[in-house]
């Protein structure tokens, strides 16, 4: 696995270099954001770990630029500012996660092997439509032909989550995974009570899509129209 590293302070890069190659990465070390992106234009990396706080472009404008030039390599923010809102913008411009300075190797090690167990090509967008549906993920927020659409929070979570995976079969497993938690009760009629409630309140607002139920598989947000039945939207 290639890592790029972007990171001025001599020392801490001499550090994190060192113990990533202990540990069988290869890294490239670059200490301004110009020598940022053009590094991640004449090659393909695994990550990019990005130090906020570095000469001429800063890792917020580095990162941006990255996911603006549809780029989706993983980016691991580094700081030593602890700021709340410096945190939610780094995670807005795209970045996929945060680490704040001074931190144990130990965790950064683990916070890469998270990032790189993700699939590359998945990068979240923040506003996307599907068929009649729009949907906003910073405000959680969804309108059918341009009316809102009034959801709770956990409507909201499983409406981007079927949105997300357009056209693709979901199962329950999924859906307890992505949308509740370790304490989800597998054997609960939850997921069928909030299916049934999504289309409910869709079905005023969307002729496309719709929630299809695949017997003994799941349920699929399709973008096909498909005739009116218990099964669908």
């Amino acid at each position: 696995m290639r890592i790029l590293l972007v990171e001025d302070d001599e020392r801490i890069a001499h550090f994190i270099v060192k113990g990533l190659k202990e540990n069988s990465y290869a890294v490239d070390h670059v200490p301004d954001g110009e020598s940022a992106l053009f590094r991640a234009d004449v090659s393909d990396y695994d990550l990019v770990i990005l130090d906020l706080m570095i000469p001429g472009k800063d890792g917020f404008e580095v990162c941006g630029e990255l996911r603006s030039e549809g780029k989706d390599v993983p980016v691991l923010m580094l700081t030593a500012r602890d700021a709340l809102e410096d945190r939610i913008q780094g995670l807005d411009l795209g970045a996929d996660d945060y680490l704040t300075k001074p931190f144990e190797f130990g965790e950064l090690l683990a916070r890469i092997r998270a990032l790189l167990r993700r699939p590359r090509g998945e990068m979240l967008l923040t506003k996307f439509e599907i068929g009649d549906l729009s949907i906003d993920s910073r405000s959680q927020t969804a309108t059918g032909k341009g009316d809102p659409i009034e959801l709770t929070t956990k409507e909201y979570a499983l409406l981007e989550y079927f949105a997300r995976n357009a056209d693709r079969v979901i199962g329950r497993e999924d859906i307890s995974e992505h949308v509740w938690n370790e304490k989800f009760d597998p054997f609960s009629n939850l997921i069928e009570v909030y299916v049934n409630r999504l289309r409910q309140k869709l079905r005023p607002f969307v002729d496309t899509p719709v929630i299809v139920t695949k017997r003994g598989a799941g349920y699929i947000l399709s973008t096909k129209k498909t005739a009116a039945g218990p099964d669908t939207a």
